[in-house]
């Protein structure tokens, strides 16, 4: 990632900081929003994206601690303890992996699987308005 003390390859015009203001400023609602949702439902924003990334995770019903926290983009330990804090709220369970036991697997639970679909569906207004402002990969459908 370049430093700030890098030089940029292009001076950048005013449209395009007002572009990035716009982007962020509209980020930052569907958070602050998503940060609401999730305190109204009794979790922290990142015990509900553990659990979004569990419920999507790509072909498969549960990940590893390693591929949960490079979804978070979190440290492996800090993705440990939230796992830990998870697991005490009956939200998630780890088991031994099937393939290789050293390898520990992190499971839904009813709970948190339920919490997740409820959250979700609130967040679908917001998408939706996201949708509306920008062309990303994969929004050729309703969310």
């Amino acid at each position: 990632m370049p430093r700030l003390s890098e030089s940029c390859p292009e001076s950048l015009s005013k449209q395009d900081f007002e572009r990035l203001s716009h982007f962020r400023y509209r980020l930052r609602c569907f958070l602050r929003q998503s940060e609401d949702i999730c305190r109204d439902h009794g979790l922290t924003p990142l015990q509900y994206q553990l659990l979004l990334h569990l419920k999507g995770f790509a072909g498969r019903e549960w990940a590893s601690v390693g591929e949960l926290a490079e979804r978070l983009q979190a440290k492996h330990h800090g993705t440990v303890a939230l796992v830990g804090r998870c697991e005490e709220a009956g939200l998630v369970e780890r088991r031994p992996g099937r393939a290789d036991r050293r390898r520990m697997e992190v499971h839904l639970l009813a709970r948190g699987a339920d919490l997740a679909e409820r959250i979700a569906a609130l967040h679908q207004p917001e998408l939706r308005h996201l949708q509306e402002e920008f062309s990303l990969p994969g929004w050729e459908s309703e969310p």
